[in-house]
């Protein structure tokens, strides 16, 4: 693999009026946004917004509900079009689906889990789908240690119908992971999850971290994580306005500053990423 351009030795978004800030030099960029630009229902939602995170970085989108903070992601792993700038995952463009093979995704609330009865199991092996996967193996033991490193091998054979939005967010964080993804892409994974099953999943990322697997998530604060976070990028009204260390993050206003639609493209989502 070729060195990263020089251009490209600081993993930053831009913050104005000031200089952007470094995180590890020398490993790849896996996401690469520059310029984004995201209108939606009308409005003006990112304005020229850039990100990049490094190959086993932990970063950490953080802001106040309207922000902008999922609409970046969204944009970043390909499924919301920009109407302005670029986004590319492993330094290809998004539109190359096979750089999906590599990811893990898990958006935000549990639509994405569909109102179709499958089961637990069912649902976590339809993440082995991707461009060059198109049958499923009838019993893949990637399933099974999906489900154990969520807590929900238990409850493998129950339909998702019948599960709570905390299990099924459990579920979906399992399908994320049954490939074994390089990056792993999260929108409030701890959205409807007890506390003792956020301390179980957060160990879990810790694991992943650790392990060198590129984990890019959207909290609505640190909480358990604040240890083992590289760097926490904070958007305010569309703009980045902090970029860093998460120990120097400002105080932030959780409240909400406005609704963005979220379009056709949030059914959309999860069948890019993980058919089902």
């Amino acid at each position: 693999m070729s060195a990263p351009d020089e251009r490209q030795d600081t993993a930053s978004a831009t913050v104005e009026g000031g200089p952007p800030q470094r995180a590890s030099t020398g490993h790849p960029l896996v996401v690469e946004v520059t310029g984004a630009r995201v209108t939606l229902g009308g409005a003006p939602v990112l304005h020229g917004v850039d990100l990049q995170v490094r190959a086993g970085e932990f970063v950490a989108l953080l802001g106040a509900n309207g922000s902008g903070k999922s609409t970046l992601m969204r944009a970043a792993v390909g499924v919301l079009p920009l109407s302005g700038g670029e986004a590319k995952l492993f330094g290809a463009s998004t539109a190359h689906r096979r750089t999906h093979d590599r990811l893990g995704y898990v958006p935000q609330g549990d639509a994405d889990a569909g109102s179709i009865p499958s089961t637990a199991r069912e649902t976590v092996a339809t993440g082995l789908l991707g461009s060059r996967t198109w049958r499923l193996r009838r019993h893949d033991p990637r399933v099974d240690r999906a489900l154990d490193a969520v807590g929900m091998r238990p409850l493998a054979e129950r339909p998702i119908t019948r599960m709570s939005g905390g299990q099924r967010r459990r579920v979906m964080i399992a399908r994320a992971l049954v490939r074994e993804p390089e990056l792993l892409v999260l929108d409030e994974p701890f959205a409807g999850i007890d506390l003792a099953s956020q301390e179980h999943i957060a160990a879990l990322f810790r694991d992943l971290s650790d392990a060198g697997t590129t984990i890019l998530v959207i909290l609505h604060e640190t909480g358990a994580l604040a240890e083992d976070i590289d760097r926490a990028v904070i958007l305010d009204h569309g703009r980045v306005i902090h970029d860093g260390p998460a120990a120097q993050q400002p105080a932030l206003d959780l409240g909400d500053h406005h609704h963005h639609p979220s379009g056709p493209d949030e059914d959309f989502l999860g069948q890019e990423i993980h058919p089902a």
